[in-house]
C-alpha cells in the first residue's frame, strides 16, 4: 500500500462512506452499499466497510471513475458571450470569463473558447477533472452550432464528417448535420485551436456565428448569455464518467 494509502487508512482519516456522501453519492447508507458491493476503490484497491481515507491525498473511485472527494471543489457552468476572452486576465483590457464568476474560491476555465465564440464553458478548481476533460486521449465530445456563409452542399457536409485537411493535420471524423439553409451542428472529439472555424472555412463556408451548446453530456438551453450556475452533482459525475470513458453509473 502507498504512503498515501497508509495515511488514509489511519485513525485520523474520515470514514469512506462519509466522504462519499459529502461528494454526492447519496446518504451514508447508500454509500455503505457502494462499498459493500465492491464498487469503490481507494488508491486502486477495493475498499472495505470501515475504511478511513484522507480526501486530500487518497484517490477514491466509484465504478472505476475518479470521484471528486477533495473538500472545497466547485464547478460552474458559464454561458460565455461573444467578446469575452477565456483567460484570467487580458492585456488589452477585454472582459474575461474569470470576472464573470465568483472570485473565491479561484477557478479557471476548462479548455478555451475564442473571443468571438459563444456558449458553454466549465469553470472549476478541480485540476484533475480539467485535465481529463481537455486531454485529447479522453475524447470528450463538444457540440457546436455554426451559422456559416453560403449554403453548404451535401458534399461539404460529407467532407466535414469524414475529416478535413488542416495545416496541423487532418481532423478526425465528426458528426455533422445541416439545418437549412446555412446552419451546421458539429460534434467533435478533438479540441484544436479554432478547429470548427478552420474546418468550415476549409470547405468554403466561413463561420458567421459559433455557439458551443454541449460539453460531454452537459447542456443547458435556458442559461442566458453572460450568466452562470453551479453544476449539479449529477452533472459533475457525468463529466467525470465522460472523461473516464465510462458508462453512466448504476446508482
Amino acid at each position: 500500500m502507498s504512503a498515501a494509502g497508509d495515511a488514509g487508512a489511519g485513525a485520523e482519516g474520515e470514514r469512506l462512506q462519509k466522504v462519499l456522501a459529502r461528494a454526492g453519492f447519496g446518504s451514508r447508507r447508500l454509500s455503505e452499499e457502494l462499498i459493500a458491493d465492491g464498487r469503490v476503490t481507494v488508491n486502486g484497491e477495493v475498499a472495505e466497510l470501515g475504511r478511513r481515507v484522507d480526501p486530500l491525498r487518497d484517490e477514491v473511485a466509484v465504478d472505476g471513475v475518479p470521484a471528486a472527494v477533495r473538500p472545497g471543489l466547485v464547478y460552474y457552468l458559464l454561458n460565455k458571450p461573444r467578446g469575452v476572452v477565456t483567460t484570467a486576465s487580458d492585456p488589452q483590457g477585454r472582459p474575461t470569463v474569470v470576472e464573470m464568476v465568483p472570485t473565491e474560491p479561484r477557478v479557471f476555465p476548462v479548455g478555451r473558447l475564442d473571443v468571438d465564440t459563444e456558449g458553454l464553458l466549465v469553470m472549476t478548481n478541480d485540476g484533475d477533472l480539467a485535465f481529463r476533460l481537455t486531454h485529447p486521449s479522453h475524447g470528450v465530445e463538444k457540440a457546436y452550432l455554426a451559422e456559416v456563409a453560403g449554403h453548404p452542399s451535401p458534399a461539404a457536409v460529407r467532407r466535414l464528417r469524414e475529416g478535413v485537411a488542416l495545416d496541423d493535420g487532418p481532423t478526425s471524423p465528426a458528426r455533422v448535420s445541416l439545418t437549412p439553409p446555412n446552419a451546421l451542428r458539429l460534434v467533435l472529439h478533438e479540441g484544436r485551436n479554432r478547429q470548427v472555424r478552420r474546418m468550415c472555412e476549409a470547405v468554403g463556408h466561413p463561420v458567421v456565428r459559433l455557439v458551443r451548446y454541449r460539453i460531454g453530456p452537459v447542456t443547458d438551453s435556458s442559461l442566458a448569455p453572460g450568466t452562470w450556475r453551479v453544476l449539479e452533482r449529477s452533472e459533475v459525475r457525468s463529466l467525470q464518467e465522460a472523461a473516464a470513458g465510462a458508462r453512466p453509473g448504476r446508482r
